[in-house]
């Protein structure tokens, strides 16, 4: 969507705050032994608590309030009985809705004890997000963002992941703009509109291209199997660069 008066960015602002909230919490509470499907569950509970409604379950009857993604699971991993271990690098994905808009935004997150190597791939997907959103900005182009995180990825020895795109949210979960690349796009074409919504959402990896569909209807994995992390955030392109709505305390 496209802001059109504050009325609407202050909606906006506050289902951003909701859905980062509960990724810190969910984030805060994750430990060795608890299964997806119980943190899956606080997730759920703070979401209720702030009248806002998971997203995936609403619109698309995911099995789940929240995207819970453990190791060789990159996205849209569906929250159950598997128990995570020290050592796990879990995906949580949160989005949500609340008086009609939509917000979205997910991490990785590491469970110690973890190598060095995975501490980097988590501390460098971060700095991957914010390579992406340095090239948010009313006027500018969208190759830019895949430009920025390609440089990025190349220059620290890095794949991406590059059949899971960005795309526009607000008055719904995904909506136009659609296929955001957050990868190196010499075909995309399109600039960003002043108030425009939408993810940045890359996928860093040690050596994944693609994602591929699992056993079930929803997880997404690594093709070929590597570690791989996902940062994401809801942004607003202004004039002076990006809005990021899902920031926790905001």
């Amino acid at each position: 969507m496209t802001i059109s008066s504050e009325t609407e960015l202050a909606a906006l602002k506050e289902i951003g705050r909701i859905v980062a909230e509960t990724l810190a919490a969910m984030g805060k509470a994750l430990e060795p032994g608890m299964t997806t499907a119980e943190l899956d569950g606080i997730g759920r509970a703070a979401l209720e608590a702030a009248g806002a409604r998971p997203a995936p379950e609403m619109l698309y009857d995911f099995p789940g309030a929240t995207c819970i993604s453990v190791n060789e699971e990159i996205a849209h991993g569906i929250p159950g009985d598997r128990a995570i271990r020290a050592g796990d690098l879990v995906n949580i994905d949160v989005s949500a809705e609340k008086n009609g808009y939509f917000s979205d935004t997910g991490a990785s997150f590491a469970v110690p004890p973890v190598t060095r190597q995975v501490e980097r791939l988590c501390r460098d997907g971060r700095k991957a997000l914010w390579a992406g959103l340095g090239a948010v900005g009313a006027g500018k182009p969208f190759a830019g963002i895949g430009q920025a995180v390609g440089d990025f990825a190349r220059r620290r020895g890095y794949t991406l992941v590059r059949n899971l795109a960005s795309h526009g949210v607000g008055a719904s979960l995904h909506e136009e703009p659609t296929e955001l690349a957050t990868w190196p796009d010499a075909s995309e074409r399109r600039v960003m509109g002043n108030g425009m919504v939408f993810t940045v959402e890359p996928f860093l990896s040690f050596g994944a291209e693609m994602a591929e569909d699992g056993d079930d209807p929803w997880t997404l994995y690594a093709l070929p199997r590597a570690l791989t992390v996902q940062y994401e955030h809801t942004v607003v392109a202004t004039p002076s660069g990006p809005m990021v709505l899902t920031l926790a305390g905001r």
